[in-house]
């Protein structure tokens, strides 16, 4: 029984890697699942056991996504121990990292655009990490980082529509490998514009610092 469900578990896998793969490169009406299962090494009969249809496959990418943005914004949340810029400066660069290299966060970016996943966007990755930027922003508030004034909820909005604008045109150009320095640019640029005066002196003195890892107690 262990072996069969390890097996199955295996199947499902392939199934949504190799349709994320299908997605990226198709988007979700251009796909094919042929072509899926011939990717996934899966047969019709073991794709229809996983998922009802191809909506169903495109959801559980989804879903697989945001598990991955919730394991980056997990281990982000909890560094306490540093300045909340700092932070978000660490989250925005693994988000590029997860765009630049994870196919399943490819396919999620090019699925929640077509019409079909419009309403996805409101529970998809960016939500996920965006709660957390949010929350890192309200910190900042709180710690005197930002300018008086600013509005943590606009500061995140701005910086969401800003990341994915950059990463939208990564597709335009077929190039994401400087992915990272476009998303931290884009962070750097709203920060001089809404970051506390004193955080950006500091900041222009010494830049970004090396963050050591947190050690568990």
């Amino acid at each position: 029984m262990a072996r069969q469900q390890e097996r199955a578990r295996r199947t499902r896998a392939s199934l949504v890697e190799a349709a994320a793969i299908e997605f990226a490169k198709r988007g979700y009406a251009a796909a094919s699942v042929n072509t899926i299962l011939e990717g996934s090494r899966a047969t019709k009969g073991a794709m229809y056991f996983h998922f009802q249809s191809k909506e169903d496959l495109a959801r559980a990418v989804l879903t697989s996504a945001i598990d991955s943005f919730g394991e980056i914004t997990e281990r982000w949340s909890a560094r306490t121990d540093l300045d909340p810029f700092v932070v978000l400066h660490g989250l925005v660069l693994d988000i590029a990292e997860l765009f630049r290299s994870d196919v399943i966060v490819q396919a999620e970016f090019r699925l929640i655009i077509e019409p079909e996943f419009y309403a996805d966007v409101q529970s998809g990755g960016g939500q996920v990490w965006g709660r957390t930027a949010h929350a890192l922003a309200t910190r900042a508030q709180s710690e005197g980082l930002l300018r008086d004034g600013v509005d943590p909820a606009k500061f995140t909005r701005v910086l969401a529509a800003s990341l994915a604008g950059r990463r939208y045109m990564a597709d335009l150009i077929a190039n994401s490998g400087h992915i990272a320095e476009w998303f931290e640019e884009s962070l750097e640029v709203i920060l001089d514009a809404m970051a506390s005066p004193e955080w950006l002196e500091e900041f222009r003195r010494t830049g970004w610092p090396t963050i050591e890892p947190l050690v568990a107690d």
